[in-house]
């Protein structure tokens, strides 16, 4: 193994980026070991940063006016989340919120820039509520500046009570209306239109079985709601809410491909938005020719993926992350008013005049480090496809060391699960850097994306919904029958790795296809689905029982498949890491699995961080885990 982790952690990332109708950006980026606030002038400019935590920032928001910015932080990475307002200018920072008990889920800024919404589970852990909250007052003690100041809370108003976890989505263009989202499940969502007046919620999109309504917001009068959606199609298209008649009209079918990310501005009826493309990003940008149709061209971007698109106050720009396997996540910008498809102009695009395969390239604003390592050494994974137990085909990718030798048979893998499982693996910057630790090491990489995964249509997503959990474990154990057909791999040296719900993916593998491993890593991972369920986050439990079954009905099946009942059947080492503060996965589930393979005899070990939750935020922390796992893994494998 290569010894030294470092240098492969010391790659930086730009995200989340927010633009004012000035041109100016304020992102978060871990520069200094966690995610805070930059703002930069000019495409790659020298920023200044503006928030000096030890925490991570979790997101970045400019007012319309341009003359603040709100963020949210937690303490301990526990996601109990509170809000702060920010000076551009000066830095001061002034404490919004000061709830330690509560989770404060952002929203947005009135169109006017002088109110906030929010959700929070202040009333009842279980349950949030939707607040709007006077921001006005600025601080201006110069003991304001550059800290935050405690206890200078206003009183936020409830306007609305919800039922389980709910957030604010948009303002209306008037500002009286807020359109409010509610997840059942993974696969399964709601729109409300709240009046904030008088806290009246209308249900806008009544629906049978499992539809998503993602990235939401007003249309130009506040007469409907544009978002992406699977109501009329086994794939996410754009489509339209009619507010009154709530009829779903779609606006861009995206073919056989979802369309995975929408951003728009109201005033200008200007959008964009991404298709996932066998996981890649497809940008488009365009606007509103009428309130049923779209007229767009296709945007340049590295090959790889968009996310994060935003459009500026004024609906001048377009702000988007791009990543790829060989791009650590950058901040490309596009002007849309003036360079919408390179020479021709906006009104070419309504006229239909768009010259052909003129196509306008978006401008990286930012250029992270990339640490030790050059993005050249950076490998690009091949996507396969593989036969599963049903004949189905499921997509992966599959990367090699420079080392690996032909047919010799003397190469070890990894094979990665996403979590989720309403998620996937695409080819995206995600811990790139410690896989290509990895890979430099003389590992090879299998990243699946069984059933279950997002990306690929709702039939595929639902296909490992409650009783059929299991075949999604099977189809783990046909890429591994691929992978041992591979010339160049050593069937004898897999090693099975997994995150939260990928976690619970490692540990089902190692139980139900003992026989197959050589070594596993779980990280936050669900060893009994009973005792998740008993002390996962309140807000979350009947979120979760939708996808993987509830404890009053499919108890004695989430019993059958926890790991935890069939621990005597694990014959290979485990690694175990986990945040001590995890309010999805409770820190429980890491030691009950560990404290059960121990009484067995098997080799394991634990990595516990006291200052962590869910994920593992801090620089020291994650340089430490991975040298542990890389020691475990050259000790094993």
């Amino acid at each position: 193994m290569v010894r030294d982790v470092r240098p492969y952690l010391s790659a930086r990332g730009t995200r989340g980026p927010s633009i004012t109708s000035d041109g100016r950006l304020a992102f978060r980026t871990d520069t200094t070991g966690t995610m805070q606030i930059w703002i930069l002038e000019e495409p790659q400019g020298w920023p200044t940063q503006r928030t000096f935590y030890d925490e991570r920032v979790s997101f970045v928001s400019w007012s319309p006016t341009g003359d603040a910015i709100a963020f949210g932080k937690d303490t301990g990475a526990d996601e109990h989340d509170q809000l702060f307002r920010l000076d551009p200018d000066d830095g001061t920072i002034e404490q919004l919120t000061d709830r330690p008990d509560a989770i404060h889920s952002w929203g947005g800024w009135s169109p006017e820039g002088n109110r906030i919404a929010f959700t929070a589970n202040r009333r009842d852990a279980a349950h949030f509520d939707v607040y709007v909250m006077a921001v006005d007052d600025r601080p201006t003690t110069d003991e304001a500046h550059n800290r935050a100041i405690t206890g200078v809370e206003n009183d936020p108003t409830l306007v609305y009570e919800g039922e389980g976890r709910i957030h604010v989505a948009d303002w209306s263009p008037d500002g009286d209306r807020l359109l409010v989202g509610k997840a059942h499940a993974s696969s399964d969502d709601d729109l409300f239109v709240v009046d904030v007046a008088t806290g009246e919620g209308r249900h806008v999109t009544p629906h049978e079985g499992h539809v998503r309504y993602g990235h939401p917001t007003f249309g130009p009068d506040g007469s409907a709601v544009y978002c992406v959606s699977d109501a009329n199609a086994d794939t996410m298209e754009l489509v339209r809410i009619d507010v009154e008649s709530l009829d779903v009209e779609t606006v861009f079918d995206g073919g056989e491909w979802s369309v995975d990310e929408f951003a728009f501005d109201a005033a200008t009826g200007r959008l964009a938005f991404a298709r996932n493309v066998d996981g890649y990003a497809e940008v488009q940008a365009g606007r509103l020719v009428s309130p049923a149709a779209v007229a767009t061209t296709e945007v340049e971007i590295p090959e790889g993926v968009a996310s994060d698109l935003t459009i500026g106050s004024g609906g001048d720009r377009l702000a988007m992350t791009v990543s790829a396997t060989d791009l650590n996540y950058s901040i490309y910008l596009v002007d849309l008013a003036d360079a919408l498809v390179g020479n021709a102009t906006e009104r070419n695009i309504l006229e239909g005049n768009a010259p052909e395969g003129n196509t306008p390239e978006a401008e990286r604003w930012t250029v992270p480090s990339a640490g030790g390592i050059p993005l050249e050494r950076y490998h690009t994974p091949d996507l396969i496809r593989y036969e599963t137990f049903d004949d189905r085909e499921i997509p992966a990718f599959f990367t090699l060391p420079d080392d690996a030798k032909g047919e010799s048979g003397e190469t070890p893998v990894i094979v990665d699960i996403h979590g989720g499982p309403h998620s996937q693996r695409r080819p995206s910057w995600r811990n790139r850097p410690i896989r290509q630790y990895f890979l430099d090491s003389g590992f090879a990489l299998f990243e699946p994306n069984v059933r279950g995964s997002s990306g690929y249509g709702r039939e595929y997503a639902a296909l490992d919904d409650v009783e059929k959990r299991m075949d999604s474990v099977r189809d783990v154990a046909a890429g591994v029958e691929w992978l041992r057909d591979h010339p160049a791999i050593d069937g004898d040296s897999i090693v099975c790795y997994g995150r939260s719900y990928g976690g619970f993916m490692v540990l089902a593998c190692i139980t139900e296809y003992p026989d197959l491993w050589a070594a596993a890593v779980d990280f936050v991972g669900i060893a009994d689905w009973i005792t998740f369920l008993e002390n996962t986050g309140d807000y979350r439990r009947s979120h979760r029982e939708a996808e993987y079954g509830s404890l009053e009905d499919d108890r004695a099946f989430l019993e059958s498949i926890s790991p935890i009942h069939k621990v005597d059947r694990i014959e290979c080492p485990l690694f175990v890491q986990h945040g001590v503060n995890d309010p999805r996965v409770p820190v429980g589930e890491a030691r009950q699995i560990a404290d059960a393979v121990a009484e067995q005899g098997i080799p394991v070990e634990t990595c516990l961080f006291e200052d962590e939750g869910h994920h593992t935020t801090k620089l020291e922390n994650r340089v430490e885990q991975f040298e542990r796992i890389a020691a475990f893994l050259e000790e094993h494998v």
